[in-house]
């Protein structure tokens, strides 16, 4: 039952890993900065949210942003992406798990009275698409190394019990191999003491025959010394 158990968590580690798809970020709506507003949405496997939430508060503070929390993320005030421009960008993030090993994230871009979208703002649009995909990669990457480590814990974990099953299976067969040996000297023994005993026997029945014997010359012996005068 433990190997099958095994095998069952080995296939659904090697299935999870292989249903992870490239990282894509996609612009639409969203409930966040105070309402429904353009964001970028993509989604990150195998990060926890409170590691997700942390990274996220990372990536503001990379841009200089004050971070604070707000309606359930971060929001992360005058944002200096010099890539985009002189001018200082509000940024704010969410995150909701979908299901284990998976996690949506929602960022959005405050130019300053507008949310920023590809049709109306095509270059910044493109460096924040940048941002948000590059973030996604690096956290699934870090994650995924994480999960791998984790694995091979476990994975050589395995080894050194199996090793340490092996090691015990040889001790027992050469404790198999010793006591044999000494039944065996323990069977010689026996063997011995038992002939022994029947030769102890013999030994006895002639010694009671030469008891007797001299009995009887004891016997003679004193009626001659009583016949003495």
């Amino acid at each position: 039952m433990k190997k099958i158990t095994l095998l069952a968590a080995a296939a659904l580690v090697a299935t999870t890993i292989s249903a992870q798809q490239k990282i894509k970020v996609n612009e639409s709506s969203e409930r966040i900065g105070g309402g429904s507003n353009n964001a970028l949405v993509t989604t990150i496997y195998q990060a926890t949210p409170d590691e997700i939430e942390k990274e996220l508060k990372s990536l503001m503070r990379d841009y200089n942003a004050k971070v604070s929390s707000q309606d359930g993320g971060w929001f992360g005030d005058n944002a200096v992406i010099k890539a985009m421009g002189n001018n200082t960008v509000d940024m704010y993030a969410k995150w909701e798990k979908v299901k284990d090993g998976e996690t949506k994230v929602i960022i959005a871009f405050d130019l300053g009275g507008a949310f920023m979208s590809s049709s109306k703002h095509g270059d910044q649009f493109r460096i924040a698409k940048d941002i948000v995909e590059n973030f996604a990669n690096k956290t699934t990457k870090e994650a995924m190394a994480g999960l791998v480590k984790a694995e091979e814990k476990k994975f050589d974990k395995l080894n050194d019990q199996q090793k340490d099953l092996e090691k015990d299976k040889k001790n027992l067969e050469d404790d198999i191999v010793n006591y044999k040996q000494k039944i065996d000297d323990y069977n010689a023994k026996i063997k011995k003491a038992e002939d022994d005993i029947k030769a102890n026997g013999k030994s006895q029945e002639d010694k009671k025959k030469e008891i007797e014997a001299q009995q009887k010359v004891l016997e003679a012996a004193k009626d001659k010394q009583k016949a003495i005068n």
